[in-house]
């Protein structure tokens, strides 16, 4: 089975250009995650979620966000489909045939790949292209320098993480690191 770090590489080397688009994988901003982030030149975003499986692919419409101001809570996919979302477009990458594309929300994009395990080749189809559901940039949503602050702060545990020096660490460190 294709790993999922293999899958995100070809799909971003395949569809992406680090030195035009910002590309995140696993970006985690205040309640929210997304397997893949894009913010383009122009500052339009798209969210990739990846799903191996159908009942994944199930609870991610099972996904709650909580206003912090009102303390309501929404489904993920009613706040995407209606444009109250941080990203201009979502997208899911599924395996070939997972889920039947009429079984998928308008407002998403659908790509589907095919692994040959024979090959180690990965093709991505684009079935369906995803619906901008608002025209605001990521950046006029988003605080930018503590986004970069944050993303340094992640790196540099991870530097310690892949090292094994977080263990070593004498005095517990200030700011703790989300897994």
């Amino acid at each position: 089975m294709l790993k999922i770090e293999e899958l995100t590489y070809n799909f971003i080397a395949h569809f992406y250009d680090f030195e035009k688009d910002l590309v995140l994988t696993n970006h985690f901003h205040s309640d929210w995650e997304a397997d893949i982030l894009v913010v383009d030149v122009e500052g339009l975003s798209h969210e990739f979620e990846i799903k191996y499986s159908k009942s994944d692919f199930s609870n991610d419409f099972k996904k709650k966000y909580e206003n912090a101001i009102t303390r309501e809570k929404f489904l993920k996919h009613d706040k995407i489909s209606c444009g109250d979302y941080i990203c201009n477009r979502f997208s899911f990458l599924l395996p070939m045939g997972l889920i039947e594309p009429e079984k998928i929300p308008g407002h998403c994009g659908i790509i589907e790949f095919y692994h040959n395990p024979d090959t180690w080749e990965t093709t991505f189809y684009e079935v369906r292209k995803p619906r901008k559901v608002h025209e605001e940039k990521f950046w006029n949503l988003v605080d930018k320098d503590f986004m970069l602050k944050m993303m340094a702060r992640n790196l540099y545990f991870k530097k310690l993480e892949v090292k094994g020096k977080l263990e070593e660490l004498i005095l517990p460190p200030k700011y703790t690191h989300k897994k």
